[in-house]
């Protein structure tokens, strides 16, 4: 249980705060903090204004921030995966949505043989069309791609190097089939990345998605941020919220802790597991670059920001690979 200083005034600008973030459409709100941090300043990304538009509502500086800890820290451990395998290896990105980690790493000279990304059909239409017609999005991809025709059509872009695919995460045999099709390759080094996807599902099929991820590939890593602490006062006050806008999250008994997170991840055939929760990734930010960011806007409410990130979490296990030496690598 985490110790509140000023648990009531706390409290209190969480809920003030939460009734500001209020929206009918979750996944397009996180969308949107994220295009609103980069314009900011956070960090940069010159392909998410083609993929979603800029809200004219100002979020809160903390959860800017908080953006900018999970960029930074999911990145951190995807480069790191990268110098382990050379790049000879694949990212699986599970729940992408508007992702646009595989143009950042095109720029960085940092992809890996192929990248994959998997969402609901519903969401690959919306970021099919923004690539089939803005040509910043498009161009990259077919520079990378040596065969006359591209495929894309309504929940589907497969090209040499990058795959969009449709899907439903709880359905493993059309997700599995569908990889085929886009020639994913279960002897090459694999990197699977959900953000804020399994806590949306139930334990079971979580569960489910883990062991296929870790019976598929011989050698993988698995990278999940998402929420941590739910059983304590200030996850409960964040839970009874996403309620209120008709936002259950299925999975949040696995969210009790660090420790919960790595055993779901280790009972599920993963041969290794760690975790921190995001006030850990934030403090160990280098300091010129913590300095840069917290010069971008002006926060009052510390305390909130320091028990916001200690209910958020990021989660890493490894299977095989001990020669590339996976098991090494940490935050």
């Amino acid at each position: 249980m985490l110790l509140y200083a000023r648990g009531d005034s706390t409290l209190k600008a969480l809920r003030i705060y939460l009734r500001k973030q209020q929206s009918s459409q979750e996944r397009k709100q996180t969308e949107s903090l994220f295009r609103f941090a980069v314009s900011l300043g956070y960090w940069h990304d010159p392909y998410i204004q083609h993929l979603v538009r800029l809200s004219k509502e100002r979020k809160a500086p903390e959860i800017n921030r908080g953006y900018f800890a999970r960029v930074h820290g999911v990145s951190q451990l995807i480069k790191a995966f990268l110098q382990k395998t050379e790049c000879h290896c694949q990212i699986l990105n599970l729940g992408a949505g508007m992702d646009t980690t595989f143009w950042r790493l095109k720029d960085e000279d940092l992809l890996p043989s192929k990248y994959f990304e998997v969402d609901f059909p519903m969401i690959v239409t919306r970021k099919l069309h923004s690539i089939k017609y803005k040509p910043f999005l498009l161009q990259p991809i077919i520079e990378l791609h040596s065969e006359d025709t591209l495929q894309i059509d309504g929940h589907l872009l497969d090209s040499k190097r990058y795959a969009i695919i449709g899907a439903d995460l709880r359905d493993l045999p059309e997700l599995e089939e569908k990889l085929k099709k886009c020639n994913i390759n279960p002897q090459l080094p694999t990197l699977l990345i959900t953000e804020c996807v399994l806590v949306y599902m139930t334990p079971e099929q979580s569960a489910n998605l883990l062991k296929w991820a870790a019976n598929s590939f011989e050698t993988a890593m698995f990278i999940n941020y998402e929420q941590v602490n739910m059983d304590d006062r200030f996850g409960q006050i964040m839970i009874e919220n996403l309620r209120r806008r008709q936002c259950d999250l299925a999975g949040v008994e696995t969210c009790k802790s660090l420790e919960s997170q790595k055993e779901r991840l280790l009972s599920n055939g993963w041969e290794t597991a760690s975790a921190v929760n995001m006030m850990e990734v934030y403090s160990r930010l280098p300091q010129a670059e913590a300095s840069r960011i917290e010069s971008l806007e002006f926060l009052d409410e510390m305390e909130l920001l320091e028990q916001l990130m200690k209910h958020y979490c990021l989660c890493w296990a490894s299977k095989g690979g001990s020669e590339l030496g996976l098991k090494e690598i940490t935050y």
